[in-house]
């Protein structure tokens, strides 16, 4: 499968975007906040197949010390060959001098970023304001 992928937002189909979100379930990203979302991202990782957004990452960084990964998602239809972990790569490889990339994944991806070379972090916290997510991602 012939992937491109994409650093930056020329062009960008966010509806497709607010499509590929709601397919993995994620129902409350519409247009404007993804937008907003990727414009105030450091790194950005758009994969396209011919010609037609099939998924995407996002990191942000303080350029130097520490950077985060989020929203890796990939169209349902084009999961599991290998876009995924192309999209990582060049997020990665965007942020290849930076000390240490944190990643925050939805349950049941472990086994895959760890392929990756991502570990569990000992100190790792966090808030959320939705209760749905706070059973769900936190101890």
């Amino acid at each position: 499968m012939n992937i491109s992928i994409l650093n930056n937002l020329d062009n960008v189909d966010w509806s497709r975007m607010k499509d590929i979100y709601h397919s993995v379930g994620w129902e409350k990203h519409d247009e404007v906040k993804i937008k907003k979302i990727f414009s105030l991202s450091n790194v950005i990782a758009i994969a396209y197949y011919k010609g037609e957004i099939v998924g995407f990452g996002r990191g942000v960084s303080d350029g130097v010390f520490n950077a985060a990964i989020y929203d890796v998602v990939i169209e349902k239809t084009y999961q599991n060959k290998g876009i995924g972990r192309q999209i990582i790569r060049n997020l990665l490889d965007q942020l290849k001098d930076i000390s240490c990339v944190h990643l925050v994944a939805t349950t049941g991806n472990e086994e895959f970023y760890r392929k990756l070379g991502f570990s569990n972090m000992k100190t790792g916290m966090a808030r959320y304001l939705n209760p749905v997510l706070t059973a769900k991602y936190l101890e």
